[in-house]
Parts: structure tokens; C-alpha cells; sequence
């Protein structure tokens, strides 16, 4: 474990923070990779002393992110550029995954980012980083148990640490976040309660974007986030159309004439908008529902009778059964014997193990004879019952091919986290779906043969595994790998053999993902297209819970991204002492509702429903003055919220 950047090359130090709220863009890509002469002056700091540390760390103030991934590159930019903290970034290595982007961010863009290079993230990778002076800590790893064991010995270290942890297995993260939580409690008995519930949120990025990805892909399909027991769905609503719901806010405006480049507005002044555009609104559509009972998996209920074995075998059981009975009704009738005796002597003539009736009539001689001979049916009859069963559960339990006359479906490429949240949402929603993935022991190819949705096992960029999946009968298509290049070829692929289909990529990098946009859209004028990264749209739920903040859901417009949140009044100077109209900031956030209950009353997530009631007022008015103690419920940029999180207007 060392500490990089070494002399010459370090970070930029807490003195050189950046202004908070000056973001450029949702994805500033970072410089270009580091020449060989800087990567082997970086390796030679490798042997640096375990126990130096960040120059902050014993300051404390700073926050941690312990990963190399995406969403902490982007974490670590929303943090310095929106929020204006120090940041300890802790990684396997700064040449590996994506530790070169954030060195950058350090220095070439002069971010308050310093890195910390610990193969293990044992106790005192985590002392180095200054876990026990830090304000938050944020673990970004896939690898839930890894995270649940860092977040465990950080919770240790610091028991006042507010941690964001990333866990996939969502039963698995809400018990680990009571758990985290009573740890807390435990050891730092003084705590107020705010600062409890604060204390550990435990999120999931693939089930933060999915919502998103799921809406960018079903056409017709909006996005809907619930509040306080009541849904906001995003709706777009066309010139002089009126909208079906109440109406919140409106979130976007877009205009189709060329000179605006069908750009998109958002949180535009109501007083101006533009009155030959299409309107993105917020409206409020009614209370949540209890939900049903839950559909049972076709991979996990027992296969029918009429899976298991033919039609042909079944009536050849139900003949062998009517000889039986007929058999056993006779034998009664000549011997003489009570109903049972005669069936066990029927039974026992059947499987070859009777005596002869030798001191019997003819009658019972002849009987025993035919029973006999109908006995020797019975064997080929199991062994054709056992192989028609094994038959049977192998085509229960392989993967199902496309359908042939399939049509108006979505192909979805990549079954890992993020394809397979997707693909739980489509097949909820009752979407028709084909899967694409290379890898058959994929995360969500199971879940694909529990659902008993087609997979077709292949590169999607390779010839004839599109068609196999009927891509040019397919309604969208949605790429999710990790690979923003293959994510392309398949959109590029899919593009050839059917143009109108609706497209939903996948990108990381944002100025590619623009350039990408803007080319698919051209030359395909007639079809839909839709980019989305992962990390962009679940960083802000991870930064904003790090500041303390609650973060109800994400909406992309566009390719942008909103946030509904709820923000506290007490000293913040953009709030508090304002009127509704007066606290509102076009372009940055609109006010949605205010919380009626006392602080001490209020749910402590209001995405899920209260248990006394609606305790939100939704759109206030203008008039009414905010004041301390106040909770309000905002939809926000990203730089909007970054200056409600920060209390400054920047």
C-alpha cells in the first residue's frame, strides 16, 4: 500500500477546492493516460511508507471512496466539482480500471482528490485514508460481501461515519443497513436521530438506474417515482395537450425548430415557456397500491402433467389401469373373494410374484394367464415414463429459444447487474424480451430461465446472433455490457437490419456518448435513441446520501439526469426566510411540496408510504414563507442540488 501521487505528481491539496456547483457537463471526461515515464516514476512510489497517509487525513472533513469503477470516478467528480469536499479516493491501483481518471481528476483538472494505493482494504488501508477523521465513507465495489466487511470495520473505526454502500442482493442490504445502523446506535449512544438515520444507506446502482433504462426503452412507457405514498410519473405532453394528472412542474421544455437543435430546457421558468414546444411534466397520479400477489416463476412451479409425459403414454397408464380394474372385478366374481383380496390377487398376477392357481377353475386359470401376459406391459411402461421425465426437466431446465413467429419484442444484450435489474422490470410490466449474452454463467441468465424468457448464448456483435434474437421484427433494443464499443457495434448492427428501431445504449464516457447521440439520430431520423451510463445516474443518490441527504429518485430527460430529493430549511441561506416563489431558481430546482409534520414526526424515507398518512403538501403557494424546520421536496439538476446540499448560490 503506498500513497500516490509522489512529489511532483500529487494531488491537489484541501487549500485548491474547486468552486462547488461548476460542473461543465454531466460527464467531463478526463484527461488522456499517462505517458510510460509518469507510470514508472508512479510505480517507484509503490514502496512509500504504510503509515503515511493524505495530507487531510488527520484534519478529517474529507470523504472516502474505497473502488476503481466507474461510479467511483464519477462519484469522486460530483463530490469535488458540485459539493466542494475533499476527497481520499481508496484503490487497488492508479493504473488499473479506471484509477488513471481519477488521478487525472487531480492533476489536470486540480480537484481536492488525493489516492491511496491498498491491495486489501484492511484496517490500515482504512487508517490511511483517515477513516477515523472522516465525515463519510462510500463503497463502490460489486462484491457485496467485500463491502459489508469494509463497511463493518469502518463502522468500528468510526462509529460516527456516515456509509454509503453498494449491495446488490437487496434483502441482503436491508438487513446489513439495520445492522450498520444499530452499530451505530451501540457505540455512539449520543447521536442525535437525524444523524442515526443518516448514519448508513445501503443503495444499489444497477436498481437506481433501471427505472431509467427500463422507461428509455419501452415506448409509451413513463417513468414514475413514488413519494410519500402518492406517484409522480414523468409525462410528456405535446403543444396545447392538457395534462391527465395534477400537474407539479414541469421539467423540461423541448422545441423541434432546427436552430435549437431539439435541445432540451430544464426546470424552465413556467412564465416562459416556449409555447410550440413539447413539455416534460411532473404529475401527481393517485396513491400507491398494495401490491398484488406475485406472479409465481415459471422456472420454479412444477412442470404439468402434460410437460411430463405424452399424450400416447397416458393413455397407455389409463388402458393398463382399466385392465387392472377389469381384471380385479372378475377375479372377484369367480373366486368369490371380497373386492380387496381379488385386487391383491390381481396385483400380484400383474407383477409376476402369484402363485399358480393350480387348484383353481379354469376360469381363474385363464384370468391369471391374461393377467400375466397384460403384467409384462408394465415394464417398457416405467422405463418409457422415466425417459419421457428426464426429457421433460431437461427442456424445463434449458434456456428457451425465440419463438418463431415472435414480433414487436425487446432484445436486451448483457445479463449482468444491470440486465438483469432490467429484465426483472420488463417481465413485471409483462414486456415480451429476448436476451444476448455471451458468457452462459452470466448473473442474469438464471434469472432469464426462471422466468422462462428466450436466451440466445453469443456476441452480439458477431454475424447472426442478432438474428437469431429477431431483431428485425423487435420493437427496441437495449445494450448493457460493460464494453461502450460492443454496446455500439450491437446498436450499429441492429440499426442495418431493422432502421426503426428504438435504440438504448449504454456509455460511460459522455462527450462519446453525445457524438454517438447525435449520429444515430441523424442518420436515423425515424427512430428513437436513447443513451444512458450507469454511473451517472445512481452517482448522485451515492453522493447526495454521503452529504447526509435523501435522494427519492433519479429521472432521466434526455440525456441529462433530474433528481426529486428532500432538502432541510434550517440554515440554508437559499431557503430559509424565502417564499415559495421567491426560494425557486429556474434551470437549478423547483420546490415540489413541504412536509406538514414536525421533524420529530417525519417518515424517515419518503419513497415508501407513511404509515399515518400523507404528510406532504404538494405544490405550495407561492406565497408561503419557508422557515426553520422546514423540509422540502425538490426536483433538481444535478448543480442545483449541489448548491442546496452546499448552501451556496454557485
Amino acid at each position: 500500500m503506498s500513497l500516490t501521487p509522489p512529489a511532483g505528481r500529487r494531488s491537489a491539496g484541501p487549500g485548491e477546492s474547486a468552486r462547488p456547483g461548476a460542473l461543465a457537463g454531466p460527464g467531463e471526461s478526463t484527461g488522456p493516460g499517462e505517458s510510460a515515464g509518469q507510470a514508472e516514476a508512479d510505480r517507484g512510489s509503490h514502496r512509500l511508507p504504510r503509515q503515511q497517509a493524505p495530507r487531510h487525513a488527520a484534519v478529517g472533513g474529507h470523504m472516502v471512496i474505497c473502488g476503481d469503477d466507474a461510479l467511483a470516478h464519477r462519484l469522486t467528480v460530483e463530490l469535488t466539482r458540485l459539493y466542494g469536499q475533499r476527497v481520499t479516493v481508496v484503490l487497488p491501483s492508479a493504473e488499473r480500471g479506471h484509477g488513471p481518471q481519477i488521478q487525472a481528476l487531480a492533476t489536470e483538472h486540480g480537484l481536492p482528490v488525493e489516492v491511496v494505493e491498498a491491495a486489501v482494504l484492511d484496517h490500515a488501508a482504512l487508517a490511511a485514508a483517515g477513516v477515523r477523521n472522516a465525515v463519510a465513507l462510500a463503497l463502490t465495489s460489486e462484491d457485496d460481501q467485500a463491502n459489508i466487511h469494509v463497511a463493518l470495520r469502518a463502522r468500528r473505526i468510526n462509529p460516527a461515519l456516515r456509509l454509503t454502500v453498494r449491495v446488490y442482493n437487496r434483502k441482503l442490504g436491508r438487513r446489513v443497513e439495520q445492522l450498520l445502523d444499530r452499530a451505530a446506535a451501540a457505540r455512539r449512544p449520543d447521536l442525535p436521530p437525524a444523524a442515526l438515520e443518516a448514519s448508513t444507506t445501503v443503495l444499489s446502482a444497477s436498481a437506481t438506474a433501471a427505472p431509467a433504462l427500463v422507461a428509455a426503452t419501452v415506448a409509451g412507457l413513463s417513468h414514475v417515482v413514488p413519494v410519500d405514498g402518492q406517484l409522480l410519473r414523468v409525462t410528456e405532453v405535446a403543444p396545447g395537450a392538457a395534462v391527465a394528472g395534477r400537474e407539479v412542474a414541469t421539467l423540461a421544455a423541448r422545441t423541434d425548430r432546427p436552430e435549437h437543435d431539439r435541445a432540451e430546457e430544464l426546470l424552465p421558468d413556467p412564465a416562459l415557456l416556449p409555447p410550440d414546444g413539447r413539455r416534460t411534466v411532473l404529475e401527481l397520479v393517485g396513491r400507491v397500491q398494495a401490491p398484488g400477489r406475485p406472479r409465481r416463476l415459471p422456472g420454479l412451479s412444477a412442470p404439468p402433467l402434460g410437460a411430463l409425459f405424452s399424450r400416447r403414454l397416458r393413455w397407455a397408464l389409463a388402458a393398463l389401469a382399466g385392465l387392472v380394474v377389469l381384471f380385479a372385478a372378475l377375479t372377484a366374481t369367480i373366486s368369490g373373494t371380497t373386492p380387496q383380496h381379488a385386487a391383491w390377487l390381481t396385483v400380484m398376477d400383474v407383477l409376476g410374484v402369484g402363485d399358480p392357481a393350480t387348484e383353481e377353475g379354469s376360469g381363474r386359470k385363464v384370468l391369471q394367464i391374461l393377467t400375466a401376459v397384460s403384467g409384462m406391459l408394465v415394464m417398457p411402461l416405467m422405463i418409457a415414463l422415466a425417459l419421457e421425465a428426464l426429457g421433460a426437466f431437461r427442456s424445463a431446465s434449458a434456456l428457451r429459444r425465440p419463438p418463431r413467429g415472435l414480433a414487436g419484442h425487446v432484445v436486451l444484450v448483457g445479463l449482468g447487474r444491470v440486465g438483469s435489474r432490467v429484465l426483472e422490470s420488463l417481465w413485471e410490466l409483462d414486456v415480451p424480451v429476448v436476451c444476448v449474452e455471451r458468457d452462459p454463467t452470466a448473473l442474469g441468465v438464471a434469472t432469464a430461465r426462471a422466468y422462462g424468457v428466450p436466451v440466445v448464448i453469443g456476441d452480439a456483435t458477431q454475424e447472426g446472433v442478432l438474428e437469431a434474437a429477431k431483431i428485425g421484427r423487435s420493437a427496441a433494443l437495449v445494450t448493457l455490457t460493460g464494453n461502450d464499443s460492443a454496446n455500439l457495434e450491437a446498436a450499429l448492427h441492429a440499426r442495418e437490419g431493422n432502421p426503426e428501431v428504438r435504440v438504448v445504449l449504454r456509455l460511460f464516457d459522455d462527450d462519446f456518448a453525445g457524438v454517438v447521440y447525435r449520429a444515430l439520430r441523424d442518420s436515423y431520423p425515424r427512430a428513437d435513441t436513447r443513451s444512458r451510463s450507469v454511473s451517472f445516474l445512481a452517482a448522485p443518490s451515492f453522493a447526495s446520501a454521503m452529504m447526509g441527504r435523501q435522494v427519492i429518485g433519479a429521472i432521466a430527460v434526455g440525456r441529462q439526469v433530474l433528481l426529486i430529493a428532500a432538502v432541510e430549511v434550517t440554515a440554508n441561506p437559499l431557503l430559509n426566510g424565502l417564499t415559495v416563489a421567491e426560494a425557486q431558481r429556474a434551470g437549478f430546482w423547483r420546490i415540489l411540496a413541504v412536509d406538514l409534520r414536525e421533524p420529530a414526526a417525519r417518515t424517515p424515507d419518503l419513497s415508501r408510504p407513511a404509515g399515518a398518512g400523507p404528510e406532504l403538501l404538494w405544490d405550495p403557494a407561492p406565497g408561503r414563507r419557508l422557515v426553520d424546520g422546514d423540509l422540502v421536496v425538490v426536483a433538481a439538476t444535478r448543480q442545483g442540488l449541489g448548491a442546496l446540499n452546499y448552501g451556496h448560490p454557485s
